[in-house]
């Protein structure tokens, strides 16, 4: 293996502040496919065909987007349900703002890894690996802060990072320390 394998973005959560307050039960009236069920969870939920996203929509005014493959699909589903907002007469701006919280990512380094020599190899400064608990290694990068999780079959996690270059150098930082180890 000469190179970094390609990551694929699984999942995109990002939130944004679309108003003041939000009126859960006159939303939930009067989009289709809102649900809001207060005894179980504090917030609303609507989701998104195209892109496919879901938004948990809280009374603060605040809004939880998750699902979205991409940035750009964020960026279209938070204009999507301003667009449907002010649809039902509630105004918020027309290209709200959003901050990315977290990006869960996926590749596959195409080898098995043996996890106990990387645990070795790496020493346990920054991973947690109980195969008793659970079945991969987490390796913990401080810069980009993001949390690979390792599993034998060569299949890696990328989670934390706030963009897909974060994902990306995480990756090379881990590649290049198992192939410093001689593990890959």
């Amino acid at each position: 293996m000469s190179e970094i394998p390609p990551i694929k973005i699984e999942n995109v959560v990002a939130n944004a502040k679309l108003a003041d307050e939000f009126d859960l039960k006159y939303i939930e009236s009067k989009l289709e496919g809102a649900k809001f069920t207060k005894k179980k969870f504090p917030g609303l939920v609507y989701r998104v065909k195209e892109p496919r996203a879901a938004f948990l929509i809280f009374r603060s005014g605040k809004v939880v987007c998750t699902g979205s493959k991409s940035i750009e699909d964020v960026r279209k589903v938070i204009d999507k349900i301003a667009e449907d907002f002010r649809s039902i007469g509630i105004e918020v701006e027309e290209h709200p703002k959003f901050k990315v919280q977290n990006i869960v990512a996926s590749t596959d380094l195409n080898t098995e890894l043996n996890l106990s020599a990387i645990v070795t190899g790496l020493g346990l400064e920054g991973m947690e690996y109980e195969p008793e608990v659970f079945p991969g290694l987490v390796y913990r990068i401080d810069e980009p802060k993001v949390a690979i999780l390792i599993f034998s079959s060569g299949k890696l996690v990328i989670t934390g990072g706030k963009t897909k270059e974060d994902c990306e150098k995480a990756v090379e930082i881990l590649v290049n320390e198992l192939r410093r180890l001689d593990l890959i």
